[in-house]
């Protein structure tokens, strides 16, 4: 958790917000997969937020489902996304590395055992986008035994009773949602009430014990990175842009790192000085 502690830190006194990376691990194969994380790093990105793929993401859209199928296609599990987690922390000791992972794995390997495991690789933070608050309590007491941050989603419908909830057992940072739905839906208009958002992050923000918010779910280019930190956000979480360059090059490794390079820069450059 010092980790997100230190990030945050830095990049408000460098008046810059943070870009985490969403990736899945082993997407689209696990040599292709480490030079990306390599890429995602050196251009700039703040942290990274692994998913362990799962057969049934519910709350994942058509891009991020086609990186999971890759993932299991070239062969990952669940022994080997470990393997790769720790070759990851040992080459990045300093960097905030959060999981994605849906509830039933976690209770298929117990969640005392899984978060053991996780704490033997120094992992920072935990997201299980399917788990109710309401029945996170053994998952909570896990991630507090072991010292991991409980990552808690907050959505833009969020009343008064769950926002003191989420505040009083978050910690890290809070995951606030653009919209309803599943990823990879572009952001307008009409899926989007910013209105309802800036509320939203201001009621956050007076409560007294005071957590980074990170806002995901279709969060890709460096106008909505912009509005995100005008709104009074910490940074972005971006994971089905990166899906799709890997998708769209394929066959192309040497390309994919190129764009997502490019990519990482335009999104870190537009988030400077954009601090509310």
């Amino acid at each position: 958790m010092d980790r997100y502690q230190a990030l945050f830190t830095r990049l408000n006194q460098n008046k810059s917000g943070a870009f985490v990376p969403f990736i899945t691990i082993g997407d689209p194969n696990t040599v292709s997969f480490m030079h990306i994380v390599d890429t995602l790093i050196a251009s700039g990105s703040d942290a990274l937020e692994l998913g362990i793929p799962f057969s049934d993401p519910i709350s994942d859209g058509p891009v991020i489902q086609k990186s999971i199928a890759r993932a299991f296609k070239s062969g990952i599990n669940f022994s080997r996304c470990f393997i790769i987690l720790r070759n990851i922390r040992n080459k990045y000791p300093n960097l905030p590395i959060g999981l994605l992972i849906y509830a039933n794995l976690v209770f298929k390997n117990g969640i005392n055992n899984f978060y053991s495991r996780c704490a033997e690789l120094d992992i920072d933070s935990i997201l299980i986008p399917d788990l109710p608050i309401e029945e996170s309590l053994p998952f909570y007491k896990a991630a507090i035994q072991h010292q991991i941050a409980h990552i808690f989603i907050c959505p833009p419908n969020a009343t008064e009773e769950l926002i003191h909830k989420i505040v009083k057992q978050g910690s890290g940072y809070i995951y606030l949602l653009s919209r309803p739905g599943v990823t990879g839906i572009e952001i307008n208009k009409k899926t989007i009430n910013t209105a309802i958002l800036h509320n939203l992050i201001k009621y956050i923000q007076k409560q007294e014990k005071k957590i980074p918010i990170l806002q995901g779910f279709g969060m890709h280019t460096p106008l909505q990175a912009q509005k995100s930190l005008s709104l009074g956000t910490s940074g972005i979480i971006s994971g089905s842009e990166i899906a799709r360059i890997i998708a769209e090059n394929i066959s192309n490794l040497e390309l994919t790192l190129k764009q997502l390079k490019k990519l990482v820069r335009l999104m870190k450059m537009s988030m400077y000085s954009h601090i509310n």
